[in-house]
């Protein structure tokens, strides 16, 4: 799956928000300073192309809506992410997380516990 642009991403975070949008809904949701109404509605048609989001046409109106769910593209990128930046290897992963990112006493037993639960269920299979 493509990777997006900060631009495209910051428009698909609130089409998967809204679920279905018109620029101006999509503008409305934007931090500000917003961008001009022709910048979303260009990011909008790249998406369209990059096969991102469809549209449902109400007239010379379009309304938008996500094709490829959070979700799909959080894993796609997720798997992206630990290929390129920890050799594919989610043992540098947690090695990294536990090491550098300072987590406190609670914030690990919650991890080792979500783990715990995993390897339960593999057990089970």
């Amino acid at each position: 799956m493509k990777q997006l642009t900060r631009a495209e991403e910051q428009i698909m975070q609130v089409l998967w928000k809204l679920e279905k949008a018109f620029v101006k809904e999509i503008i409305a949701e934007l931090p500000i300073p917003k961008p001009a109404y022709n910048t979303v509605s260009t990011i909008v048609r790249i998406l369209e192309t990059k096969k991102f989001v469809g549209h449902k046409s109400y007239g010379k109106k379009h309304q938008y809506y996500p094709l490829i769910s959070k979700t799909e593209y959080r894993k796609s990128q997720f798997s992206g992410f630990v290929s390129n930046y920890f050799e594919n290897s989610y043992h540098s992963l947690a090695s990294f997380f536990t090491k550098e990112e300072n987590l406190s006493l609670k914030e690990l037993e919650e991890i080792n516990k979500l783990i715990q639960d995993e390897i339960d269920k593999k057990k089970q299979q």
